[in-house]
């Protein structure tokens, strides 16, 4: 009798919290089919993309020794520039590149010694040098480029592309996200769902181990066969479903229920997808054997199972900050990485995944045209690097619907500041989810009585970098 009764607790979640649901609802055509809310769905507008890998240059790499030469820098090396810019310390003089550029491909694109394998690439490369963000601090620029908003928590890019498109793939998440060695400034934070169900969080995985056993924990039931373990994997299903069904409108719970048969079905695909070993060997010589690179080939594999939306991170805490001895340490971080990268665009093109494959590269903001001074805890008294920038810096993208051989917008002279046709991380956001053919403004989740979107209230579609 006491089933029937509806307490306060359940009558608010059905009348108000369960209320977000219904956007979730008219996505996954009707309630019948809760049994999977990553069911792939259609998109809004026609598109070219399916599906997004987003190398995360973590730290925030320099514009200016990367994808945006500034020779005019040298006339002023060690002096202080004509102009004054306000950073967020004090910076002294101007501070050329070490490394040289050369032009390749028809398009003659400009790009640095340090990712001299992309030149075969480069008339397939947009590269935007008009980016620009909110503040020059890590934790508040990864929040935005990762989740559209700087302080307050909302949903990672990820899963409001799986909440809009689901995923090709029933046995892998829709969302996997890469790192080897720990994680990223706020951690899960960058690739949460937030108020979005939580079945479109993203998994992370730490890339240093190569092993399969360790690379995903707990992957194999050492005492149960698959037969044994699919029956109380179906009774305990059964147990959750009645469960559920008094308590409709449980995100929670919706989500534990996914959750469970997902780590099931991924004993096998999962296995198979993440061991490289199965690689042929030209093709793992191809890549690279630095765990950065064994990131792109095991994206490259993810792709080919239908994952959504895979995010690598090129190691935990801030690699590309380099505030002191920046040749040294952009040299290694590139050379972990560039053959790699070029790889995976050479594999995708070859096999024809290329034109359906969003590539993003980048880092949460650019670094000044500056030398850092010295200061305590920072750089350890050396004048060879360069501090924070969010006033102008680069990202590329590639393959997906963009318009190959492209340089979009510029900064000034000397690197600091986004001048011409600038780029919010709102507009790559509403750009990047056009591509895959999502309305930006129409894919909204109504939550605690507001229609939340990736772009906020803000975001233009950059039509210009569209192929």
């Amino acid at each position: 009798m006491m089933d029937n009764l509806i307490n306060r607790r359940n009558f608010l979640n059905r009348a108000g919290m369960g209320m977000g649901m219904l956007g979730l609802s008219s996505l996954v055509d009707g309630a019948e089919k809760r049994d999977n809310p990553l069911k792939a769905r259609s998109p809004h507008l026609k598109s070219k993309a399916k599906r997004v890998i987003h190398i995360f240059a973590n730290g925030g790499a320099s514009q200016m020794d990367t994808f945006d030469p500034k020779p005019l820098l040298k006339k002023y090396a060690g002096k202080k520039l004509p102009v004054h810019y306000k950073t967020e310390r004090e910076t002294g003089g101007a501070f050329p590149s070490p490394f040289e550029f050369k032009k390749y491909g028809e398009s003659g694109m400009e790009i640095s010694e340090l990712f001299s394998e992309l030149g075969q690439h480069a008339d397939d490369l947009c590269v935007v040098r008009s980016m620009h963000t909110n503040v020059p601090n890590h934790e508040p620029s990864l929040m935005m480029l990762n989740c559209g908003d700087a302080i307050l928590p909302r949903p990672s890019m990820g899963s409001w592309i799986n909440y809009g498109l689901g995923s090709e793939n029933d046995n892998l998440p829709g969302f996997i996200a890469m790192c080897p060695g720990g994680v990223p400034i706020k951690g899960g934070a960058n690739w949460r769902s937030a108020f979005l169900p939580g079945v479109f969080q993203g998994t992370h995985i730490d890339t240093k181990h190569t092993s399969i056993d360790r690379l995903i924990e707990n992957i194999r039931n050492p005492r149960l066969t698959r037969k044994a373990q699919r029956a109380q994997m179906d009774l305990l299903q059964e147990f959750n479903e009645a469960h559920l069904a008094k308590r409709e409108g449980e995100r929670e719970l919706q989500s534990r229920i996914h959750n469970y048969e997902l780590a099931y079905k991924m004993q096998m695909e999962a296995t198979d997808a993440f061991d490289i070993e199965k690689e042929p060997e030209h093709i793992r010589k191809m890549y690279g054997d630095s765990f950065q690179n064994r990131q792109c080939l095991i994206a490259r594999r993810l792709v080919e199972r239908g994952v959504r939306f895979i995010q690598l991170y090129h190691g935990a805490g801030q690699p590309w900050d380099n505030h002191d001895e920046i040749e040294k340490g952009h040299r290694r971080l590139a050379g972990e990485s560039s053959q790699g990268i070029a790889a995976l665009i050479t594999d995708l093109k070859q096999r024809g995944l290329l034109d359906e494959t969003l590539i993003v590269w980048g880092g949460e903001f650019g670094r000044t045209p500056t030398v850092e001074l010295p200061k305590p805890g920072t750089n350890a008294g050396k004048q060879n690097g360069r501090d924070h920038n969010h006033l102008g810096f680069t990202m590329w993208m590639c393959g997906g619907g963009v318009k190959g051989g492209t340089v979009y917008g510029q900064t000034d002279e000397f690197g600091f500041k986004a001048v011409d046709k600038r780029v919010h991380i709102h507009d790559l956001h509403a750009t990047i989810l056009h591509l895959l053919g999502l309305d930006h403004e129409e894919l909204t989740y109504r939550y605690s009585g507001r229609d939340f979107r990736l772009t906020d209230v803000e975001g233009y579609v950059v039509n210009d970098i569209l192929a």
